[in-house]
């Protein structure tokens, strides 16, 4: 029985029913069935991330060997492989879409109908199977239609992700001197909202940053705000912080609720030490609002007088005040207390104290 399928293998790929001859495995035009024996078109894989989505193409790679590739090695108006050997695939870790057509999560056979003006690219829900011989139509799971140009040359057939955007990507067959792009397209928001559920269900629900981390995702891309904020109010009830209650002034602020936020903010900055006080008045200074930054800098030795930190929040006061002697001693002090590892940075601030050049400049 082995011999007769070699047999018949065998006279497949004399008759030229496979793609050219110089994807034959051995000299006699067959191909192994039994052993693992390096291919003639090698394997090879692709994968692209689009925001936590991956697309995964998985290919045999056959060299063009001089032969005429395009309407000849791989004839028009008949479905191909797309590669060679075993089924191409494409794999979706979940749901996207395909030149705007809807395709579910899985993994795919990757099957083409070239054309000089026109391709069609078939999503075929068997993904198992030897080349294109047994392809059925019924299978499919999407059809698009996309538009093939003139590229550099490849000798090896090579699948590429060209112009990466942050929720789409083009998948691009590159052989011979054809490039054919698709574009795959993700609802990135949606995919990380189903995923950062399902994590609070797990190890990250039963922390307060998790929560926290969840509900500034939300915040950063203005979605879903309404669950954001529960998820804040369950931050805070796991543990009441500088850090949550910042997190849900913000949200509160970008829903409009003005007043609810700022009572939040009071409580977030009775909360903070000095660093939090510190990094967040920091943050006011850098983002253009310096009247406010410089009304927090003094509470910060409130905080903990004796902090390094404090003493850098005194050295920029005293700077914008004109009052370099002092900013000098503070930021000197500064220096002395900090860690070993933060010294390098303030160092070239004391020097600039020093000839009288402020340093929130």
């Amino acid at each position: 029985m082995r011999n007769m399928w070699k047999c018949a293998l065998g006279l497949v790929v004399g008759l030229g029913v496979f793609v050219g001859g110089a994807d034959a495995q051995f000299k006699n035009g067959s191909q192994p069935t039994e052993l693992n024996i390096p291919r003639v078109s090698q394997r090879g894989k692709v994968s692209q991330r689009i925001g936590l989505t991956d697309i995964t193409i998985a290919y045999h790679r056959p060299e063009v060997g001089g032969r005429e590739i395009w309407g000849k090695t791989v004839p028009y108006g008949k479905v191909w492989r797309s590669g060679a050997n075993e089924n191409t695939t494409v794999t979706f870790t979940d749901d996207v879409s395909v030149e705007g057509k809807p395709l579910a999560a899985g993994t795919y056979g990757l099957h083409t109908i070239p054309d000089k003006d026109q391709w069609t690219i078939i999503f075929s829900k068997n993904s198992t199977s030897w080349g294109s011989f047994s392809y059925d139509e019924k299978e499919d799971a999407l059809r698009v239609t996309v538009k093939p140009h003139t590229a550099e040359p490849f000798e090896v057939l090579t699948y590429v992700f060209d112009d990466v955007k942050a929720d789409s990507a083009l998948a691009t067959l590159r052989w011979e001197k054809m490039a054919v792009p698709f574009r795959v397209s993700v609802d990135v928001k949606a995919v990380v909202l189903k995923s950062v559920k399902n994590e609070l269900r797990n190890v990250g629900g039963f922390t307060w940053a998790g929560y926290d981390e969840a509900a500034q995702w939300c915040l950063d891309n203005n979605y879903n705000l309404d669950e954001a904020l529960k998820w804040e109010e369950t931050s805070i009830q796991n543990e009441d912080r500088f850090e949550n209650w910042e997190t849900k002034s913000r949200i509160l602020d970008a829903m409009g609720r003005k007043d609810e936020a700022g009572k939040a903010l009071s409580a977030a900055l009775d909360k903070a030490n000095a660093i939090q006080l510190y990094s967040y008045a920091r943050g006011l200074q850098r983002s253009g609002n310096a009247k406010r930054a410089f009304e927090l800098y003094p509470q910060v030795p409130k905080k903990d007088a004796n902090h390094w930190v404090s003493h850098l929040a005194l050295a920029r006061v005293s700077s914008n005040a004109g009052d370099f002697p002092v900013a000098a001693k503070e930021m000197t002090q500064a220096i002395n207390g900090a860690p070993d590892g933060t010294k390098p940075f303030l160092q070239p601030l004391l020097k600039r104290l020093e000839a009288k050049d402020d340093i929130n400049k």
